[in-house]
């Protein structure tokens, strides 16, 4: 991080500041990246009709069928939450809507 050995107070906390959140944020992507992958196969092995459409940071987007909303909320949730183990537990809030 070049900004850390700038001479700039404020470059050298700009520095700080991205050296803290580049391992958080790249976690969270392969985090999320693991848990769409477990879906998938899950979703496959389940022979849902249902799918992912889209994924926004932290988000995923799913066009679900209405008999299969029960069965891949259960599934969405239990690969989310369990994809890793942490300390802290991850928590995953679900919405069901007619649209996003």
């Amino acid at each position: 991080m070049p900004e850390l050995a700038s001479t700039s107070e404020q470059a050298v906390r700009l520095g700080e500041r991205i050296a803290v959140n580049a391992p958080v944020q790249g976690g969270a992507a392969d985090i999320i990246k693991a848990a769409m992958v477990a879906i998938h196969k899950r979703f496959l092995e389940k022979g849902f009709r249902s799918e992912l459409l889209l994924q926004i940071h932290d988000e995923l987007v799913f066009e679900v069928r209405d008999e299969e909303i029960l069965d891949v909320e259960r599934v969405v949730r239990e690969e989310m939450e369990g994809i890793i183990k942490l300390k802290a537990p991850l928590k995953v809030n679900i919405s069901i809507g007619e649209n996003w």
